[in-house]
């Protein structure tokens, strides 16, 4: 499936308006095909949050910079397939230190994100509902040993488990053109990690981080701060 690119709050406004009326339904029911009123709401704020800041460039006198001055280039990033099996993934983790990737198909298009808790929370593929538990999957030291014996249960379960079964599918995505402050408000509101950076065919050219807007802000203001 596709990543849902959102460039701008018009793009939703338009969406809205031809949104056919639909007949009334009882409170709380959701028509047939449609995302609950919460879910829309986010993509709602992305929509605004991701729009393009025009012509914008890095060290401008106006201040404005963008996604892709600080973003991290797609030849240092670490990517998979929905083909990747899951061990592989979890191996990769381990080895490169980081906490999840982008998915790209074979034309290096965006299809999809996937985290270390979505490797591990295998329960919630199998229909265990592990997702619905307050378990930490990383204790503090002087806890108890019950959350590694459950990481251990379910890494017995990732045989024959591929990244597509457990990746999130259409994700949210930016350009490299969006306003740094806008994909920052959005990282804040959605709470998300990351967001992937994509061009005007979808392929992944990026990603922005919490990590990389918190370097963006001091060299930001390390830069005011030699020029006052």
């Amino acid at each position: 499936m596709d990543a849902t690119l959102l460039l701008s709050a018009d793009a939703a406004a338009l969406a809205a308006r031809r949104c056919p009326s639909t007949p009334a339904r009882r409170p709380g029911q959701v028509a047939p095909g449609r995302r609950p009123a919460s879910f829309r709401s986010v993509r709602a704020r992305a929509a605004a949050a991701a729009a393009p800041a025009a012509g914008s460039v890095a060290g401008q006198s106006n201040g404005v910079y963008t996604v892709g001055d600080f973003m991290t280039r797609r030849e240092n990033l670490h990517v998979v397939k929905p083909t990747t099996s899951v061990d592989e993934a979890l191996e990769m983790l381990v080895q490169h230190r980081i906490s999840g990737f982008p998915v790209v198909d074979d034309n290096g298009k965006l299809v999809g994100l996937v985290s270390d808790y979505d490797l591990l929370a295998l329960d919630s593929v199998s229909g265990n509902g592990l997702a619905d538990t307050n378990t930490n999957m990383f204790p503090d030291v002087d806890s108890t040993w019950k959350t590694f014996r459950e990481i251990q249960i379910l890494l017995s379960k990732t045989n024959g488990k591929v990244i597509g079964d457990v990746m999130t599918s259409s994700p949210i995505a930016v350009r490299e053109n969006t306003n740094l402050d806008a994909a920052t408000r959005l990282l804040l509101e959605t709470k998300y990690r990351r967001l992937p950076v994509v061009d005007s065919t979808g392929k992944l050219v990026g990603m922005i981080t919490r990590g990389n807007v918190v370097r963006a802000a001091l060299k930001i203001k390390k830069k005011s701060e030699e020029d006052a």
